[in-house]
């Protein structure tokens, strides 16, 4: 599970450059959203996740969206699944940055410090996250989050 992990993470590291080294257009892209747009679907579904509310949760994403963590990999369906034994009380966003790499991609990075238990396990503390946003069909949705607790 380890390698496996190890090796998504590697992945989406060697991917970045790529897709940050692409040419500048001639005639630049207008994005078709702003870092508040982003970050407001982020906290959307964090928000959605606290209040267990699924349908809203599961409208935020892609229906191929990947989340990687350290207890494994996990489909959207999986995420909904957590939802239930979790109990989110309270989090806060620090250092958030949104860029473009394609108008029609965000990739997300923050710090989100959060008191919850999940089971009867408390998983309080502050975590280095990841989210990538696609625009499909006119409309933003969330296909990657990862999420890292600090050391």
């Amino acid at each position: 599970m380890k390698k496996t992990l190890i090796l998504c993470c590697m992945a989406v590291l060697a991917a970045a450059p790529i897709c940050l080294a692409q040419k500048n257009p001639s005639k630049p892209a207008k994005s078709a959203a702003s870092e508040s747009t982003i970050t407001d679907l982020e906290k959307s579904a964090w928000e959605a996740y606290k209040n267990k509310q699924t349908d809203a949760f599961k409208a935020l994403f892609s229906k191929d969206y990947c989340g990687v963590y350290a207890d494994g990999i996990k489909t959207l369906d999986g995420e909904v699944a957590d939802m239930a034994k979790a109990d989110l009380r309270d989090y806060s966003f620090a250092d958030v940055k949104v860029v473009f790499p394609h108008p029609k991609v965000a990739v997300m990075t923050y710090k989100a410090t959060l008191h919850a238990t999940s089971g009867e396990k408390d998983i309080s503390g502050t975590y280095n996250c990841g989210s990538v946003w696609v625009q499909q069909g006119g409309k933003w949705l969330g296909a990657f989050h990862t999420e890292t607790k600090v050391q």
